[in-house]
């Protein structure tokens, strides 16, 4: 009995961690000896390589910007220090977004270890991101509230961990394992080039044939071979095959040594995981008719489709940790820029049509503003030469 409180100390009944979910494969995380029970096992593909690597970096690019209130009201607020650097390990938000990234695209979650909460509001201003294999989660039977243990040990206090979760399932805590559903997909592919690198390394089969006229026992065979093989790998010279001595090297067809229609078709594939118009950003053979007339469009392209969805969740993520109405806003113009002609005519009409000023071109070219002399100048040619001039500059 306790002293201070009486009574027994109250048992908490808790469920189990949620079970993994099955993969869409009686296979299971292994194909073809191609073992992806680990996640990062997957990016021994290079195209699930190039497509993580496209959209975690293209999102770790992007600057971001701090935003207060809607509409005509909304104006751009300083970032807080902690914004720079969310693990506070020194690597800079750009390393973090890459960790947040790669978790939610290979695992489907992201864990982190909040360190510092902000003694106002107390939400997180310091969350060290964890590798997802090594928390479990499930949710208490009795109040229904989510439990975590990393690294073996159970956390005492939940909202100590912060866990956000693509591809969600009704009742299930944690999201879906992209690479635990397509492990399938992903195990062809790398298993033919596992196959490929054999071929190459050991070959399929025998390199060149050596034929003789005459009847040989298999001691004289033997004899003809190890002779011919050590002129081969000697002093590199010519080889004399004497008469009715013959030797025909076998050739095989290049498309069925490397097995290039195998690793499209897979890439392919492995690309469409992640979202649609990775296969054909990253220039993988997809039978269809996209093209693209030039960078900007397939940059759009890449925003529109593929890397808008995953912006916006992150957006999500680091607004909830601001005060109210501040919201985080990553500045997707960075991504379409377009050559240097496109983007001075669209500087021109803007400034033509008032929707935006000189000095906001500027800017946008990294320019520093107009001086006095500058505008005086500026001013004196008058109207449109005005604008041409600045777009001259």
């Amino acid at each position: 009995m306790s002293l201070l409180f009486g009574g027994h100390p109250r048992v908490e009944r808790r469920s189990a961690p949620d079970p993994p979910i099955p993969p869409n494969s009686s296979l299971g995380s292994t194909f073809a000896r191609v073992d992806l029970s680990r996640a990062e096992a997957s990016l021994q593909k290079v195209a699930v390589w190039a497509s993580v690597s496209l959209l975690a970096g293209t999102a770790g690019m992007l600057p971001i910007d701090v935003f207060a209130g809607e509409g005509p009201a909304k104006q751009e607020r300083p970032k807080p220090g902690w914004l720079l650097d969310p693990a506070g390990d020194g690597y800079g938000l750009e390393d973090w977004i890459w960790q947040y990234m790669a978790s939610s695209l290979l695992r489907g979650n992201v864990y982190g270890l909040v360190g510092e909460r902000d003694p106002r509001r107390g939400t997180p201003t310091q969350i060290v991101l964890q590798h997802p294999d090594s928390v479990q989660g499930w949710r208490d039977r009795k109040d229904g509230l989510p439990r975590w243990r990393v690294g073996g040990v159970e956390v005492e206090h939940s909202g100590d961990v912060w866990h956000k979760r693509v591809y969600p399932i009704p009742g299930q805590l944690t999201g879906m394992s992209p690479i635990a559903h397509q492990a399938l997909t992903i195990g062809v592919g790398i298993a033919a080039m596992r196959f490929g690198a054999q071929w190459f390394e050991e070959g399929a089969h025998p390199t060149g044939i050596l034929t003789s006229d005459s009847n040989l026992d298999q001691e004289q065979a033997t004899t003809a071979k190890a002779r011919f093989m050590a002129a081969l790998t000697g002093k590199r010279e010519p080889v004399t095959l004497g008469k009715g001595w013959a030797y025909q090297q076998i050739q095989i067809n290049p498309n069925e040594s490397q097995f290039l229609e195998t690793n499209n078709m897979t890439s392919a594939e492995c690309c469409r995981i992640f979202g649609p118009g990775i296969a054909e950003i990253l220039g993988y053979e997809t039978g269809g008719s996209l093209t693209y007339q030039n960078i900007e469009q397939r940059n759009l392209q890449l925003l529109i489709y593929a890397l808008d969805p995953w912006l916006v969740r992150l957006e999500r993520a680091l607004s909830g940790l601001l005060p109210r109405p501040h919201q985080v806003k990553f500045n997707r113009g960075a991504l379409l820029r377009t050559d240097l002609l496109t983007r001075f005519r669209a500087h021109a009409i803007a400034i033509r049509a008032k929707f935006g000023t000189q000095d906001e071109a500027r800017q946008l070219e990294d320019r520093p503003p107009l001086t006095p002399d500058q505008i005086k100048q500026l001013t004196e040619l008058g109207g449109d030469a005005a604008a041409d001039k600045q777009i001259e500059e």
